[in-house]
This record gives structure tokens, sequence and C-alpha cells, in this order.
């Protein structure tokens, strides 16, 4: 490929997986060849009876491998699908073929829940003896993982009667969400905008564009927030009707096992973040000051400060993260630079596509697949950074086996936020204005605020509308009252005009994976800084160190990955302190620039 004026295409390439997206004959025979696999594990299963003595452990593994194979099928179809999805919200074809990957995955989870505990059935020193075995030794933490789950869990009957009825029932309302949301179009300036492309607007330089296009999203969200009120309490519903019948007390226990975190190290997060507001609250009134305002409000949280907006071509933005990723690493560079080279980003900016960004792994082909909309923001070359920098994470785990991949979303949200650190810091030290250098500043300031305050929020509310849904249906104005105060909480006082209706908007509430789908994202964030802390303290290459951290995430719990790794006891606050340092000194340069 020629280097000197090299254009990265904006689109990505999935025919590469199946050709011919949504009528692909490819991917119907990939479902075709994954359903048989599935009843074949079923059928191998189903005469699967709790282990004897160590001679089961062959049987236990070809079992395992069996269940292996299914899962890398449904990873590929349901990433597949999740593209087609997502590159073009009206594909009804691929909605259907949404449903078709559920179903199959709710069976197979149904049938691999029934062998966990099977497997898990039997007596502590027989399950010591399998684990001697050179295979399952391989996988000891996984399983002793499936085994505790398992003494949680109802009967296998049971817990695959609510698996199956959780298709129609909860992740429907899931899928629900998602038609809503994505039939919904904003009038603006004489076109009709979806709701991607109304957010992207709330950074747009001109107070009269954002609050007029606020105002519409919140009318919209208004519209339809009894369907949206009905749906989060159909899912909440479901939830604790699962939890009372499984005698769980806490709602935290499913998230937290989930991230594989305990309470204390979740407390002591918090419990730093709230103390050490103060100099964000400062940052937020002197942007206020600056955009002539008493108050900072909720639309104008992303409104640039500085003129600076200087903007980069896709091909730029691509240049510019590969230079400062291979500054602290050869293999990450490698790996990004592949990612560009062959097409595995789809950026382009065009009406239909969904709202956001992600980043999905197709495992049978070593791939990974990143979706976003790059408009040419400072912000938008984060975004991508922070994208590849999960792919990164699926292309260090390669070494390990399918079942040691399984990171939970914390740790998920390390190697992103990480990735998009080394971006974003670069983009300050290169700025070459001060105009550039406070928007820059500011940008990884909005970072902070989103994740110590508006997660925050989405926190606070979350757990209190958990404590009213225990009480019965929780209405829309009830949702809206809860929001408010949640957000003036989060933001320790420093917003005029908040947003109520964010219950309705924020995807992440109806998520049907696992609930409480926020405080990873600040956890990620601060184990992250303090990852980058330790890389910059560090005189040699950190690459290697970081990789093998990034290996181990799958295979044990935070507590157990921050004290091998980082020498670190993560239930302490001054574990957490250390982060929200690196990013006060973001406010306080900010300060600064702006005096």
């Amino acid at each position: 490929m020629n280097h000197t004026n090299n254009t990265y295409s904006d689109v990505w390439d999935l025919d590469v997986f199946f050709k011919g997206g949504s009528e692909s004959q490819e991917f119907r025979q990939h479902l075709e060849a994954l359903k048989e696999k599935k009843n074949h594990f079923e059928e191998n299963a189903s005469a699967f009876y709790p282990p004897q003595s160590k001679k089961d452990s062959t049987l236990i593994w070809n079992l395992i491998e069996e269940a292996k194979e299914v899962m890398l099928y449904l990873r590929q179809a349901g990433a597949f699908v999740g593209c087609l999805e997502a590159q073009n919200m009206h594909d009804r074809k691929a909605d259907s073929l949404r449903g078709e990957v559920t179903s199959l995955s709710a069976d197979f989870s149904s049938t691999f829940t029934k062998f966990q505990q099977q497997l898990s059935d039997c007596s502590e020193d027989i399950w010591n003896e399998l684990l001697q075995d050179e295979n399952l030794s391989q996988i000891e933490f996984v399983l002793n993982e499936w085994r505790q789950k398992a003494k949680d869990k109802l009967s296998s009957t049971e817990e695959s009667l609510i698996q199956a009825l959780a298709v129609d029932g909860y992740h429907g309302w899931g899928q629900m969400y998602d038609t809503i949301v994505g039939s919904m179009e904003i009038p603006h300036d004489g076109k009709k905008l979806s709701v991607g492309q109304a957010n992207n607007l709330l950074s747009s330089p001109d107070p009269k564009t954002r609050k007029e296009v606020f105002e519409k999203l919140e009318k919209s969200w208004e519209q339809n927030e009894e369907l949206f009120a009905r749906t989060l309490n159909h899912l909440g519903g479901f939830r604790l009707s699962v939890y009372k019948k499984r005698g769980w007390e806490e709602i935290l226990k499913e998230p937290l096992e989930y991230n594989r975190m305990k309470q204390e190290t979740l407390d002591a997060m918090w419990g730093a973040i709230s103390k050490h507001k103060a100099p964000f609250v400062k940052y937020l009134e002197r942007k206020a000051k600056m955009l002539g305002k008493e108050n900072l409000d909720w639309y104008d949280l992303d409104a640039p400060v500085a003129e600076s907006t200087s903007t980069m071509s896709y091909d730029e933005g691509a240049k510019f993260i590969l230079k400062q990723f291979s500054r602290f690493g050869s293999e990450m560079s490698q790996f990004a630079e592949k990612a560009f080279e062959d097409n595995w980003i789809e950026a382009e900016d065009r009406p239909g596509k969904r709202p956001g960004g992600f980043c999905t792994s197709f495992p049978l082909s070593d791939q990974s697949r990143i979706f976003m909309t790059y408009s040419g923001s400072m912000s938008n070359v984060s975004t991508l950074a922070h994208e590849l920098g999960h792919a990164f994470h699926s292309y260090a785990l390669r070494p390990m086996h399918t079942l040691n991949r399984n990171y939970a979303m914390n740790v998920a949200e390390t190697a992103s936020t990480f990735a998009e650190m080394i971006v974003a810091d670069a983009a300050v030290k290169e700025a070459e204005t001060k105009e550039e250098k406070i928007a820059l500043v500011e940008d990884k300031l909005q970072r902070s605020v989103a994740f110590f305050m508006n997660i925050h929020s989405r926190f606070l509310f979350e757990t209190r509308f958990y404590e009213e849904r225990q009480k019965g249906m929780v209405s829309s104005e009830k949702l809206n009252e809860l929001m408010v105060e949640a957000q003036k909480e989060g933001f320790a006082g420093a917003l005029g005009e908040v947003h109520p209706r964010f219950w309705a908007s924020k995807l992440h509430f109806y998520i049907t994976g696992v609930p409480f789908y926020n405080f990873p994202y600040t956890f990620g964030y601060l184990f992250s800084l303090s990852i980058y802390a330790k890389a910059l303290e560090s005189n040699e290459s950190y690459e290697e160190k970081y990789m093998s951290l990034l290996r181990d995430t799958a295979v044990m719990n935070v507590e157990e990955l921050a004290m091998k790794h980082l020498g670190e006891d993560i239930t302490k606050e001054a574990f957490w302190e250390k982060g929200i340092q690196l990013c006060i000194k973001d406010a306080e340069e900010f300060l600064e620039l702006t005096n």
C-alpha cells in the first residue's frame, strides 16, 4: 500500500465474513451449522450427569470444547447481525435475523446452564480432583465461578424456564425500546433527524441550536414517555421477580458478580469521587461564565468553549492515532494499522445509522469491527481510539482459551479508556495555540465530568428506581423526579437546567444483558488512569506488562488483578484518588488557561 497519500476507507468490510449483507446465503449456512452444533451439544449434554469421579474429566472437557464451538458460532452470528442493524436501522431483514440468533442463543443458554449445574453438582472432593486434570485446570477460575453461580440459582428446570420466557418477556422489552427510538424523528432546519444525529448537535458552538435541539429532543422523549416508563418498569420488574425467586436480597448482586468485584470496591470508588467533586464544579462554573451564563445547563455540557475546534479528516485522525500508539508500543500500533488497512471500521457520517459507537469481535475470524459516526472533531478521534482499545483487548487475549476470554465490562472499559488517554494526552501536548490547548484539555475534562458526575447520577437514579420498583410500578412523573434529584446530586448542584427525561433517552437503562450498565465505565476510566500513571513512571516499554494484565482480565476478580499487576488494594479509597488526582490536574490547567 502506498503510505504517502494513504486513504483509509471509512466504511467497513463485512463481506469477508459473509457476502451479501442480510440476504447472505453464506450467513444462512452459518446459522444452519450453528443449529447443528447446538443440537449436537444438547444431545450430549442431556445425557450428562453429575461427575462421579476424576475419570469423568475427559468427558467434561469434550463437552466444554463442544460448547466452546457453539459459543464461537453464536458470537460470530451475533456480531454480524449487530453490524447489519447498526449500519442501517431500516434493515428489516436484519431484525428478523436478530430474532433467530436470540432464540438460538436462549436455547443454547438453557442447555448450557443445565450442564453447568450438573457439573457443579458433585462433592467438594470430586470437584477438587477434577480440577487437577491438565485440561480443566487451565480454566479453573471459570469452573469455580460456574460452581458458585449454580449454587446461587434455582434448579436447572426453573432456570431454563426463565431463559425461555425471557426471549419474549425480558429481551422483548429491550428490543421494543430500540424500535421506538429507531422510529423517532427530530425536526430541525426543515430536515428530519434521527436521535443520533440530533444528539450530535448538542455539541454545536451555537447556543441557540443547542437549546432548540435539546428542547425538541426532550419533547420527543416526553411524547413517548409512557411507552418508555412501561418498558423500564417491565425490565426492572422481570429482574426483581427473578431475583426474588432465587432468594437474592441485594439488587447489586448480579452486576457486581458480573463485574467480578466486591461491594467495598464500588463503595471506595464512589466515596473517593464524591469527596473530590469541587475542582470539577469549579470547571463547570468557569465554563458557564465563558458561555456568558449564570449556570451551565444540561445542553451546554458538550458545548465547545474555545474556537480551536480544529477538525481532522478521517485519514488525519487515523494517522494521528497510529503515531501516538506507536509511542506506547509496536504491537498496539501495528494492530491499529491493520484495522485501518483492512477496513474494520464503519465511520461514515450518513443518515440511517444507529447512534453511538461500539466494538464487536468476530472470534472465528480473529477480527473485530468498530462502529461510530466520524464527523472530524477531536472527540471523534478519541472515540475512535477508545473503540480500537477494545479491539486491542480482544487481540491481546487471542492466546487464551475461549472460556478465559470472557472479561467483564468494568475491565472491558479499561483497555478502551487507556487507548483514549494516550491519544487525548498527546493531543494536548501537541496543541499549537492556546485556544486549541483549552479545547483539548476541556475534551478530557468533559470525560471526567461524564464519569464522575453524569454516570454517578445514573447510578444514583438506577439504585433509587429499583428501590421504588420493589413497591410497585413507578410512574413517569416519579421517574422524572428521581432523575432530577440524581442529577442535582451527581453534578453537586453545578447545573441550572437538568434533563428530567434522561432515563428515557439513555439506552444503557434498557440493555438486558445486565443491570447497572453504568458504574463499570467509571471503574474502567479510573482503573486505566492508574495503569496509565504506571506506564508514565516506567522507564522501559510498558507494553508487555500491559498486555499481560489484559490477558488476566477474565481469569481473576478485579481485586486480585490490581494486586497482581499494580500492587494496589482497590477496596481502599486511596487507590481511586490517584486516578482522580490526574483529572484534577486537568481541571487546574483549564482554570489557569482560562483565567
